[in-house]
């Protein structure tokens, strides 16, 4: 739903992921990929209804007048158009789902309605529930002694109408069986005898855990008639505000944070959902117990929950043509190899992009700090890391070695406080000093910096990035990561650790913006710099999200100006291009394709007045005004062209990028001379570039393009 120039946010999030289920209907996409977008389709909208579906129902109970400052709309109004919304996304994946197993079947793999059982697979099954299943199982009853129990947010239970056998009266009860904890999802059915002893090892056919024990449930309820059964869900609230009286300075917030997660598993429902067609009895039970509003239960016919496809891509290995063709990331040309890369940065400053570029170069310089005798201090923000951390080895190497390493941990990272309190712990157990971030800011800035002592003489290694310090998702998203000597931004670098310090903000910074007071106010300069030029002034923004109003006005006051604004902007988009008057100069364009879009660049102005930024900012009031967030510029011409670049060359996909329109919808861009699918031509560069700098390598890399895509494309320069 959309006013003037502007759409409202949960909505525009909702049209994100519909964009992502466009992807598990692209037929051109391996058939297993199209599944694995139906489970990241999934799992985005519980993570939606977790947190802005769960703060809309906070607001809805605390302040029920208060309005969406884009479209006017208050939370009960947002509710209502996201559950309309939904309801027509579901049937769109159960089609899908139901569409991609078919064409897994032809390679053996084949989800078995549990209706449709041989009787071998039949007398198995329940040989295997007796077996397997029932000794585990935690059945409850509801009556007016046996109330509901707490159903656990995302846990998977098989709920049946029951009745006593020896009950004249007809009375019905509500029983509960919980299906995934502590129990295999995915059960493949072997051959067997009739009596259920296996004949062979399993087939490819298999049956999920909640319809084995739906199947089975007679034999739980063996004195009860069973009147009906179904699977169904709940999704709890996970939006925690963390209040300002838990910085109290006697209390350590991080066995706060500890307490924290724990709550979230238990605050209000907001959404119950049901695999097929559940009886009205057991949904009034249900939504009565829960308190869910009856446009907020969904039905739908493929499973509950897509984590069991794993299971899945075990079995189907042997058929690359089922996945995406691998690749492997490149090491930059612009790194010599067997060169310590702290003299190449002092040379020059060097950028990487991932996933096309590795994350390992990256490393190596915090494995250089570690053991160099000049290092003297590292400084680093740390806000997602992965499981298994190189980078976390690296700053324990450090301070193991003597080295002054501080660490800021983010707790609040959403979802990761559990993995970031663990990391936390063994930082400090190696001797670095731990802090956390300030008491209503999130610290979602990228930096690092290394201080190094020569003599008299101090010098600095500053890496300022778009994305986590996460060797996983390096792989999955693209992101950009700047390491320079350039002095200034070493300076820079160090005011913002000493404000995180002494938990305080960033004033004034010579080269580097800082966010909250130095990054939305700069940026505003910078436009309003270009509105001065007029049809000459030009603007290029990519982001991930764009919700702050401030700069959505400035930026329609740029188009009402004539200067020419170019967005990419992945997910949310609050502003509506092409709106006569008001955004007719603004092109938003949305890419999502195999890799996650996560970097982000500023460019305002073109040629000698050009200014190009990376950052760890999206254009979000969260960003801007609530968190610590650094921009760098790009000083080296060189790496601002090559920034440019790609910034021309993602305008100009017309494989995965999908145009925003005046009417709020998004569309495929299509046409062009041939297909351009800017992630695979950033990977072909990558293995070009690594064949070039490395000629005796060159029979190493392999093809990554298929015949039929051309790979060569114009690159035009970015403004007039």
């Amino acid at each position: 739903m959309s006013k003037g120039f502007y759409d409202n946010r949960e909505l525009s999030w909702l049209k994100f992921n519909e964009r992502v289920l466009e992807e598990a209907r692209d037929e051109s996409t391996p058939l297993f990929e199209r599944l694995r977008f139906v489970q990241i389709f999934c799992s985005n909208l519980d993570e939606f209804f977790m947190i802005r579906v769960g703060s809309l129902h906070d607001k809805l109970i605390f302040d029920p007048k208060d309005k969406d400052n884009k479209t006017n709309l208050t939370a009960k109004e947002q509710l209502s158009e996201i559950s309309k919304s939904v309801s027509a996304l579901i049937p769109v994946k159960d089609d899908t789902y139901a569409e991609i197993m078919r064409g897994l079947s032809a390679f053996g793999v084949e989800h078995i309605d549990e209706d449709k059982l041989t009787p071998d697979e039949d007398a198995f099954v329940k040989a295997y529930f007796n077996r397997e299943v029932r000794p585990l199982l935690f059945t409850g009853i509801v009556d007016k002694k046996h109330p509901v129990p707490f159903l656990k947010s995302g846990e998977i239970y098989v709920g049946c109408k029951i009745r006593k056998k020896t009950d004249s009266s007809g009375k019905c009860i509500f029983g509960i069986l919980p299906a995934s904890e502590g129990l295999p999802r995915v059960v493949f059915l072997p051959q067997v005898k009739t009596d259920g002893s296996k004949m062979s090892a399993p087939t490819g056919r298999f049956i999920l855990m909640e319809e084995i024990i739906r199947r089975c449930a007679k034999q739980v309820w063996d004195n009860f008639d069973i009147i009906s059964k179904c699977i169904f869900r709940v999704t709890r609230n996970a939006d925690i505000p963390i209040d300002e009286g838990l910085f109290d300075h006697d209390v350590d917030f991080r066995d706060i944070m500890s307490k924290m997660v724990k709550k979230r598993k238990k605050l209000s429902p907001v959404r119950l959902e049901f695999q097929g067609s559940p009886d009205s009895d057991i949904i009034s039970i249900l939504t009565k117990t829960l308190d869910v509003a009856d446009n907020f239960v969904f039905r739908q016919s493929s499973p509950l929950s897509m984590g069991f496809i794993s299971s899945l891509e075990k079995r189907l290995e042997s058929h690359s043509e089922l996945f995406f063709a691998p690749l492997v990331s490149q090491r930059s040309p612009d790194i010599l190899p067997n060169v310590p890369l702290i003299e190449q940065i002092r040379q020059h400053d060097i950028l990487l992009n991932y996933p096309y570029e590795n994350i390992s170069q990256f490393i190596t310089l915090l494995e250089e700090a570690a053991v160099n005798p000049d290092v003297s201090s590292i400084k680093i923000t740390l806000y997602r890391v992965a499981r298994d951390s190189k980078i976390i080895n690296a700053l324990n190497k450090a301070a193991e070695n003597g080295k002054n390493v501080l660490a800021l941990v983010e707790l609040r990272a959403r979802f990761d406080e559990e993995n970031n309190i663990g990391w936390s712990k063994q930082l400090e157990e190696a001797g670095v000093n731990v802090i956390y971030g300030l008491e209503e800011l999130k610290v979602h800035s990228k930096l690092l910096l290394i201080t190094l002592r020569d003599g008299n003489d101090v010098t600095y290694i500053t890496q300022v990035g778009t994305g986590n310090y996460n060797e996983r998702t390096s792989k999955l998203y693209t992101d950009l990561t700047l390491m320079t000597a350039e002095r200034d931004f070493g300076s820079d670098a160090s005011v913002v650790f000493n404000a995180l310090m002494i938990g305080s903000t960033v004033g004034g910074t010579s080269r580097l913006m800082v966010a909250p007071t130095g990054l939305k106010s700069r940026i505003v300069e910078f436009i309003d710099n270009e509105i001065t030029y007029g049809r000459d002034g030009y603007i290029g923004i990519k982001i991930n999200s764009l919700t702050d109003r401030d700069l959505i006005e400035k930026l329609a006051e740029a188009s009402r100006a004539g200067v020419r604004v170019e967005l990419i902007v992945r997910g949310i988009c609050c502003l509506i291009p092409g709106i006569k008057g008001d955004t007719d100069n603004i092109r938003v364009v949305s890419i999502v394709g195999r890799f996650l879009e996560h970097s982000r660049i500023y460019i305002f102005g073109a040629n000698d007045r050009r200014r190009v930024y990376i950052s760890s900012a999206d254009f979000m009031t969260r960003n801007t005004e609530r968190r610590i967030e650094v921009a760098a510029p790009i000083l080296d011409k060189a790496l601002a062209d090559r920034v440019c670049e790609s910034f021309s060359v993602m305008l100009r996909d017309n494989v995965k990028a999908r145009e925003l329109f005046s009417d709020g919808l998004y569309r495929r861009v299509g046409g062009g001379e041939s297909p351009l699918n800017s992630q695979l031509y950033f990977y072909k560069q990558a293995y070009d570039a690594t064949a070039a700098a490395v000629p005796s390598e060159r029979r190493t890399v392999k093809p990554l393009i298929h015949k039929n895509t051309p790979i060569k494309v114009k690159v035009r320069r970015i403004g007039r």
